[in-house]
């Protein structure tokens, strides 16, 4: 007999086996493996859910920490280039990132020099403004006023409202004494934390690398590192060289149609194009609106201004950034919207401006990290 061949006490036993039953214990395990992996998984999709509520949480709670460091960490990341470039023909990296500094301390300056007076004076005459141009309007007005006038005394049983006086819009020197002091404390930290980014960046970077527990994972940490860096300072500096663009065309625009305060509302378009969509919309009322207040009678040329801003921005917005920017940098629409939708509401106004920075930076890193990839095609356009 051979070793391989059951023995006959062994085939008695098997066939009692499988003729009471017991030889169905794995077929009755498996639904319950089933289960088990069921709950599990809901378990896991709990947690998760858990987790992002409370990444959502301190993002609220943690912004005023989080803001100057998520832009002081989007500026270092757009000036590293050159100050890599620095580094290749030996210069040391403070000196560049010193010279950097004092040119970004300059630029910004002299831009709140250059503004600050025709914002401050802007909203000093808006309600004269508005007062001004009321009357041009009067005779499109009549009916809706009539109208109202009806519904009050309906209302009000006869009784006709007390003419309560609106409050003047107008900033007092306690105002700015009190808002100052936040504000320079804000952009001081922005700036030193640009400062030792640009400094001590690969530093931390470098040992970032060195915990890594093996050869590979050093080699694919150093990978995705340096092409995020890359790709990241690549979109920041054409974004930002593409909205200054558009804000200078915006200003010699203006400035042609004889809109004052040009150069104002040029930085405005500027600063407000890194909100895609909602920003070109905000500044083409913007300019609907101050070309009313400042226009002598109401005409279709009154809103050139605007219309023409609105045929700059479709053309840069179509043509000009897609072309520039390439296929990798294009998000959809939807995932714009509901990143700004999201970050506008924890953050406000900065989390708006940052949003689509940041959710550029999110696909970037789930392009390169295994198991992330379904972000970045849902994000894609």
């Amino acid at each position: 007999m051979s070793a391989s061949a059951p023995r006959p006490d062994e085939v008695a036993v098997a066939a009692i086996a499988g003729a009471s039953g017991l030889a169905r214990p794995p077929a009755r395990r498996l639904p319950m493996a089933h289960g088990a992996r069921r709950h599990l998984r809901a378990i896991r999709l709990l947690l998760n859910a858990l987790f992002l509520l409370a990444l959502i949480y301190t993002a609220t709670l943690a912004k005023d920490l989080l803001i100057p460091l998520v832009l002081a960490a989007f500026i270092g990341l757009a000036l590293n280039p050159i100050v890599a470039a620095g580094r290749r023909i030996h210069l040391p990296r403070w000196l560049t990132a010193s010279v950097l500094m004092i040119a970004l301390v300059v630029g910004i300056g002299s831009g709140v020099g250059r503004l600050a007076q025709p914002a401050v004076g802007w909203f000093h005459r808006a309600p004269a403004a508005i007062r001004s141009f009321v009357p041009k309007f009067r005779s499109l007005t009549r009916p809706l006023e009539a109208a109202n006038r009806a519904t009050q005394t309906l209302v009000n049983g006869g009784a006709r409202p007390a003419n309560v006086p609106a409050p003047p819009v107008s900033i007092s020197a306690w105002d700015v004494v009190s808002t100052a002091p936040r504000v320079l404390a804000a952009v001081l930290s922005v700036l030193l934390l640009v400062f030792f980014f640009l400094i001590y960046g690969d530093t931390m970077l470098r040992r970032l690398v060195e915990i890594a527990p093996s050869f590979a994972y050093k080699r694919h940490a150093v990978t995705i590192v340096r092409g995020f860096q890359t790709e990241v300072s690549r979109y920041l500096l054409t974004a930002l060289l593409i909205n200054a663009c558009l804000g200078a065309v915006t200003a010699g625009m203006l400035f042609l149609y004889k809109v004052p305060d040009a150069l104002l509302w040029g930085a405005v378009a500027m600063f407000a194009n890194f909100i895609p969509y909602v920003g070109a919309i905000f500044t083409t009322v913007v300019l609907a609106m101050v070309s009313m207040l400042y226009a002598r009678e109401v005409s279709v040329a009154v809103f050139l201004p605007a219309l023409t801003f609105a045929g700059i921005t479709a053309v840069e917005g179509n043509l000009v950034t897609p072309m520039i920017q390439g296929r990798s940098m294009r998000l959809s629409p939807i995932a714009i919207l509901l990143w700004l939708l999201v970050w506008g509401w924890l953050w406000g106004v900065p989390g708006a401006l940052l949003a689509v920075p940041m959710l550029t930076c999110t696909k970037l890193i789930a392009e390169r990290v295994p198991g992330w990839n379904w972000f970045a095609v849902i994000v894609a356009r």
